[in-house]
């Protein structure tokens, strides 16, 4: 599955795409796993605070990279050869499960998936390999 981040009104995603592995439960896609939106969203975030959590866990130590590793750093904006002095951030999973349920409540994002959006926090979703999860950030109006 695809994982793609749009923000109305930006023609840049939010992020880079990035692809999920199909939940074992629903990998057959005949609903007997139970995947609802608020279980994939629970998903996605568990598995983004352990690469955040890797990312600072990596950055501690200094590491030698390959020409080739600067130039795509060069065009990128930024040569990071790690040994950040800057603490680790410690991440509360179950605060961010939290936080991305409410914001999905809140209407902070909308979630659409193959093409159909889901309004539904506990409705069944269907996922197969194909799958495009796309989060589209909602930008809030000021003075209205």
């Amino acid at each position: 599955m695809i994982v793609t981040g749009k923000a109305l009104g930006s023609r840049r995603p939010l992020f880079a795409d990035w692809s999920i592995p199909i939940p074992p439960d629903d990998a057959n896609g005949d609903g007997d796993g139970g995947l609802t939106l608020r279980d994939l969203i629970e998903r996605i975030v568990v598995q983004q605070v352990s690469l955040f959590r890797k990312r600072q866990h990596d950055r501690q130590f200094l590491r030698a990279l390959t020409a080739a590793e600067i130039s795509d750093a060069v065009d990128r904006g930024k040569v990071d050869l790690g040994g950040s002095e800057v603490p680790i951030q410690n991440v509360d999973e179950e605060q961010a499960i939290h936080n991305a349920i409410q914001a999905f409540e809140d209407g902070i994002y909308l979630v659409v998936i193959d093409e159909q959006e889901q309004n539904d926090l506990d409705k069944q979703i269907f996922l197969n390999a194909e799958s495009r999860i796309t989060f589209i950030r909602l930008t809030m109006l000021s003075g209205g």
